[in-house]
């Protein structure tokens, strides 16, 4: 047999958890690895995986050979070094040492839990995404571009936006080339460098209607999630954050895409026509 036979075959026998496999990015890694000819086990409450229990991570776990890490509120949450460390060292008890680890690139409260994984033991490999297309398409932002405004605060930074399905890809790929991007934290962009504004024309010219950006102070904008519900300890996480990440450090693509897929990433006018296509910012 030759090497890549025997790569091949492996590969079809591997069987990799990922975790969040009904959210934005583990649906897109679960797609891509069963296509791939991955066997996948989906991990969240309702197949009975709960980030929060670890009395749930073994049966999970148990006699899979990788598992694909995304923390569920955020990845620079104490919370999230906590959890992400200790499931690590459950994991590579196991067996299961080869992990992924989805983490924020330019994040830098993410950098315990991208710590907390790399001392566990585990084969590990991380990879720090820059803000998704994705979020302009499906969650909390969508509503507000529905009736025609976006108000977020990210000023007039720029942003290398990554499609999601980018990610997968190239999750999928470090799992299916053996040892090669194992101790390698890998930062995903997309092709070009759009700010806030810039981008919300692009979906407003492809959805064919107006959508408006208003920038505005992080504080008014915790102020403003404050009064839709959300919790005073996971606001003043997602103020830091974006204090953080809005400063410009993000403003430059990478190859890293490119490297491992041998082709350039998705650009952000695509994901747009396609998502209007869809119906993403219709009333």
């Amino acid at each position: 047999m030759t090497d890549k036979a025997a790569e091949t075959a492996n590969t079809q026998r591997m069987t990799v958890v990922v975790t969040g496999a009904s959210g934005r990015t583990g649906s897109r890694v679960a797609e891509a690895a069963r296509g791939a000819g991955l066997t996948v086990r989906a991990a969240s409450r309702a197949r009975g995986f709960d980030w929060e229990d670890p009395t749930t991570w073994a049966q999970t776990l148990r006699d899979a050979d990788a598992a694909y890490l995304m923390y569920p509120s955020d990845v620079g949450s104490p919370a999230a070094a906590e959890g992400v460390g200790a499931l690590a060292r459950e994991a590579v008890g196991l067996g299961v040492r080869r992990l992924v680890l989805l983490s924020a690139r330019g994040e830098d409260q993410a950098l315990p839990t991208e710590a907390a994984l790399t001392s566990s033991g585990a084969d590990w490999t991380i990879v720090r995404a820059t803000w998704f297309s994705q979020n302009f398409s499906e969650g909390p932002l969508v509503e507000g571009m529905v009736h025609g405004e976006l108000v977020f605060p990210a000023g007039e930074v720029k942003e290398p936006f990554v499609d999601v399905r980018d990610i997968a890809d190239v999750v999928t790929a470090v799992l299916t080339s053996g040892d090669r991007y194992v101790g390698r934290t890998l930062e995903l962009t997309g092709p070009r460098l759009l700010s806030w504004r810039e981008a919300v024309a692009e979906i407003s010219e492809a959805a064919g209607s107006t959508i408006t950006y208003t920038p505005v102070p992080t504080r008014a904008y915790g102020q403003a999630l404050t009064g839709f519900g959300v919790p005073a300890e996971e606001v003043e996480l997602l103020i830091e954050v974006f204090d953080t990440l809005m400063d410009g450090r993000n403003a430059h693509v990478t190859g890293d895409v490119r490297e491992v897929l041998g082709r350039e990433p998705r650009d952000f006018a695509d994901f747009a026509r396609e998502a209007a296509a869809a119906g993403a910012w219709k009333a």
